[in-house]
């Protein structure tokens, strides 16, 4: 079988059950901690309440950002798809890992901002999480930079890697959303969705 048909046979491959469900729980809490992001700029009477909100989700996407990148270093992803050309899927992969190291650092910048401002990450009620950073003015001023650095960048690489998948999907329709999909794919196997190990 030459090189092609394999790429090609490879499309019924999906990711794991438990990359799909951190995947597609992972990502609504992105866009709502990038849309409270501006808003917290753009509004200061939300300020307090967004700021609320801000931190514990900003906790969440730190937890799940680490369970993902251990769950994809112990799971091989699916094969690219034939229609990807070797440019293509290395920029794919550099995408990849670009998103997971700012889903780790922009939320400990986050928390270092915080801790260098002598405030206090609450989570839920009297639960805190202990300072990262001395509390030190100039620092904060530069972390407070960072941050915002940060989510840009983020916002961009989110942005391109949803123009990725609507361009393999509305222009390509390689059905490479299929992938990633929760719901029935007509490449998924009888037993596609009980496979809990490996991809």
């Amino acid at each position: 079988m030459t090189e092609e048909k394999l790429e090609t046979a490879s499309t019924a491959t999906r990711f794991t059950i438990p990359s799909r469900i951190l995947h597609w729980t992972m990502a609504p809490m992105v866009i709502a901690q990038l849309l409270i992001g501006v808003i917290m700029i753009a509004s200061l009477a939300y300020y307090p309440l967004l700021l609320a909100i801000h931190r514990p989700l900003g906790v969440a996407i730190l937890l799940f950002a680490v369970v993902r990148l251990a769950n994809r270093l112990t799971h091989r992803p699916p094969a690219f798809l034939a229609t990807m050309s070797r440019a293509e899927r290395k920029i794919a992969t550099l995408s990849e890992y670009s998103l997971y190291a700012l889903l780790l650092t922009q939320p400990v910048i986050g928390w270092a901002t915080l801790s260098a401002a002598g405030l206090p990450v609450t989570l839920v009620g009297p639960i805190r999480l202990p300072a990262i950073a001395p509390r030190n003015v100039d620092l904060y001023a530069v972390l407070r930079e960072c941050h915002g650095v940060f989510a840009f960048l983020l916002f961009a690489a989110f942005t391109a890697h949803m123009l990725a998948v609507l361009f393999h999907t509305l222009v390509l329709r390689d059905r490479l959303l299929d992938r990633m999909a929760l719901w029935p794919s007509r490449f998924s196997g009888p037993r596609d969705d009980e496979n809990l190990n490996g991809a």
